[in-house]
């Protein structure tokens, strides 16, 4: 391979007189070429537009893909320019794994049913992700990636060079300075009058690409628009699809509900006089014989109290309910429209709902 030496010795000289001109600049040992006000407000621009569409990009990508391992397979994919692996979604996942478990349990249970339903819903909120990922990857990630790996480095480019020839004319500057004989002067001269040229010539070519930044805006402002489009059809999909499936659950019974409230059509009057079984006797977890229960029908009154003793110890669910300890005394009693299986106990200064199954009415 061949050199050329000469070549070669004059970058290097270049190279350093810029090194040393830039030193001197820091130090304050060398004058400067300011660039105009509205040229530097056309850097900070441009600046603070790469830094804030870097960090929007990075953080989309984190939205559309939380894996970090993911996104790094996608890079290396788009960087070899191969094709990007079409990925199941946690929806989906999710969707076939309820799905998968109703064949196991059955179609027909309620529980297995359920899960069909719930698993499909799934399923479609899933394809509803995986379009708007799609979507957005398309219409809003790609613009901000092409800014920042074409649009940016061509200007970060010129702008090198720009400081390049700035380095020069302040070098040509300085030397013009120094020259003593006319001669010098002359040749010191005409090297000034070389480097301003180029100099004015590479701002010109800087300022176009600076204020090309404008036309960025307004090409991010629509990528914009397009992304919040894509959310807001992602999430008037999942709502739609969410409030279908709670609207067909809702035609079949919960087969596993306790103390289901009265019906709406029973009046107040009848749901108070419905008859309440009480459990006086202990339970039996392993000998389901009907003799190890005593059961009592006991007809709350409709007004007045009476004592209860308690069966069971019970924790209050809430803040309207009364907690119970087994053996101790209270006083219940109904009110109008209240769910037959609760009372309303008291304890002291204590007041709240009750289960009728804890207590033993007392005469």
């Amino acid at each position: 391979m061949d050199f050329n030496v000469k070549k070669l010795a004059s970058d290097a000289g270049v190279f350093f007189t810029r090194a040393v001109q830039f030193t001197e600049e820091k130090l304050g040992q060398a004058e400067k070429t300011e660039l105009d006000a509205h040229f530097e407000n056309l850097l900070a621009r441009a600046d603070c537009t790469k830094n804030w569409t870097e960090k929007i990009f990075r953080q989309t990508e984190v939205l559309l893909q939380p894996n970090p391992s993911a996104r790094i397979e996608e890079f290396l994919f788009e960087k070899l320019d191969r094709k990007v692996p079409s990925r199941t979604t946690n929806g989906e996942l999710l969707g076939q794994y309820m799905l998968d478990a109703a064949k196991d349990f059955g179609p027909g249970t309620p529980y297995g049913s359920t899960l069909i339903k719930v698993g499909e819903c799934q399923r479609r909120l899933g394809g509803a992700e995986r379009e708007f990922m799609q979507t957005s990857a398309i219409n809003f990630l790609t613009p901000l990636r092409n800014f920042l790996d074409g649009d940016w480095r061509t200007i970060s480019k010129e702008r090198r060079l720009l400081e390049n020839r700035r380095l020069d004319l302040d070098a040509c500057k300085a030397r013009l300075k120094k020259a003593k004989l006319a001669e010098a002067k002359a040749a010191a001269e005409h090297e000034l009058r070389v480097a301003q040229t180029e100099f004015d010539r590479q701002a010109e070519v800087t300022r176009l690409l600076l204020e090309g930044i404008s036309s960025t805006h307004v090409n991010h402002l629509r990528c914009l628009h397009e992304f919040v489009e894509a959310q807001a059809i992602y999430y008037n999909q999942c709502h739609q699809y969410m409030m279908d499936l709670q609207k067909e659950l809702g035609r079949y019974p919960n087969a596993f509900t306790v103390n289901p409230a009265p019906s709406s059509s029973a009046s107040p009057s009848t749901a108070a006089t419905l008859p309440v079984v009480s459990i006086a006797g202990a339970v039996s977890t392993s000998a389901p014989e009907a003799d190890t229960l005593k059961i009592e029908e006991v007809q709350p009154p409709a007004t007045g109290t009476r004592k209860a003793k308690v069966l069971y110890d019970y924790d209050a669910a809430d803040t309207s309910e009364m907690s119970l300890l087994a053996d101790e005394l209270i006083t219940v009693y109904t009110v109008p429209g209240m769910d037959p299986d609760w009372l309303v106990g008291e304890r002291g200064n204590q007041k709240g709902k009750v289960p009728v199954t804890y207590l033993e009415l007392l005469s």
